[in-house]
């Protein structure tokens, strides 16, 4: 590997690792500001999204330009494919932020109800999940990946737990459907999340491994 394209890369990783955390602060204070309906806060995520977005176009670029120049095979290859399939999932997940963000103001709009009780498990573990991911990324750790991709079935279960408990909470009082929906919202905004921090969890299993485990089964243990 030429060392002009040694430093590119390992530009194109400190790009990454600064994007995530971008996205991480966006999620952990959308859900703060859903938890103490903050308007205020919540407005911060929806105003500074355009920073991540920014953010994401210049990696892709970065990324296009370096295969232009040099043409990596391999390893190298592998590396600017995965921080490109990372990079769009980082976007992805500031946008779903700004979701959840969006439904904060709207409660924040709205008299107070009780959240649904299977939200604050459905918030923390997908948090926990995103955590997860981008600690195996910045580690390059694939078992801590397989760990994060493993737990994606539990969010799965708690989110069809959230649509029951929705379901019989709007039979027991219709007139909070909006509010109730909005919680909703929230949850699916978080099941996707999780399902985002899967994908990442794959990518750095095929950074390091070179495996493509997308659609495999998740093996217990």
């Amino acid at each position: 590997m030429s060392m002009h394209l040694q430093k590119e890369i390992e530009n194109l990783k400190r790009q990454l690792l600064a994007l995530a955390a971008i996205a991480k602060e966006a999620v952990e204070k959308a859900v703060k500001s859903v938890d103490e309906r903050d308007a205020t806060l919540a407005q911060a995520v929806v105003d500074g999204d355009f920073v991540l977005d920014r953010a994401e176009v210049e990696l892709e670029e970065d990324c296009l330009k370096i295969l232009a120049l040099y043409q990596p095979v391999a390893t190298n290859l592998r590396v600017i494919i995965s921080v490109m399939k990372i990079d769009n999932d980082l976007e992805r997940i500031g946008d779903l932020a700004v979701n959840i963000a969006e439904r904060a103001l709207f409660l924040c709009s709205e008299a107070p109800i009780a959240a649904p009780s299977d939200l604050a498990a459905m918030r923390l573990k997908a948090l926990a999940m995103l955590t997860g991911s981008l600690d195996a990324l910045v580690r390059l750790d694939a078992r801590q990946a397989r760990e994060v991709r493993a737990a994606d079935d539990e969010v799965d279960d708690l989110n069809r737990q959230l649509f029951r408990e929705f379901s019989a909470a709007v039979r027991k009082d219709p007139e909070q459907v909006g509010a109730l929906l909005s919680y909703l919202s929230v949850g699916r905004h978080l099941e996707r999340i999780a399902d985002y921090a899967t994908n990442i969890a794959e990518d750095v299993i095929y950074l390091m491994e070179g495996e493509i485990v997308r659609h495999r089964p998740t093996l217990p243990g």
